[in-house]
């Protein structure tokens, strides 16, 4: 790099820097996530590390946690994912939703943001729902 013009270093510099801060995805983590719905006042109760069973049927990518809402009941709550592309998070988003376009006895609030799947139980209250989906988007 010792013999590159400066303008080109300058060039590469740049391009460095801007694909450093286009990761294509959100810095937050699933941790994050459940922090902020608790600060906001809602259920995300006993939240752990997704295992494989956490998945069912669903796709195996990503990671994230799983969490409760023990008001509605001991095992309902929802799941966090973080993906790592687009691609995973439109994957994830389809195979939820179209699960609950199958079926209502399948039904669940999908929520997404970035590279962030918030999948949470389907006999939530639509305004309670709304409310989760809320704390994500404004998360900073």
């Amino acid at each position: 790099m010792r013999n590159l013009p400066q303008h080109l270093l300058v060039v590469i510099l740049l391009l460095v820097i801007t694909l450093t801060g286009c990761g294509g995805g959100s810095s937050f983590t699933a941790d994050n996530v459940v922090m902020a719905f608790q600060n906001a006042g809602l259920e995300a109760e006993n939240a752990r590390s997704l295992t494989k069973d956490d998945y069912g049927l669903a796709p195996y990518i990503g990671s994230g946690v799983r969490f409760f809402i023990p008001a509605l009941c001991d095992d309902c709550g929802g799941r966090i994912f973080i993906t790592d592309n687009q691609e995973d998070t439109d994957t994830l988003k389809t195979y939820y939703q179209t699960l609950g376009e199958q079926s209502a006895l399948f039904f669940s609030w999908v929520f997404v943001r970035d590279n962030i799947v918030v999948q949470i139980n389907g006999d939530v209250p639509e305004e309670q729902a709304r409310e989760y989906e809320a704390t994500l988007m404004a998360m900073e």
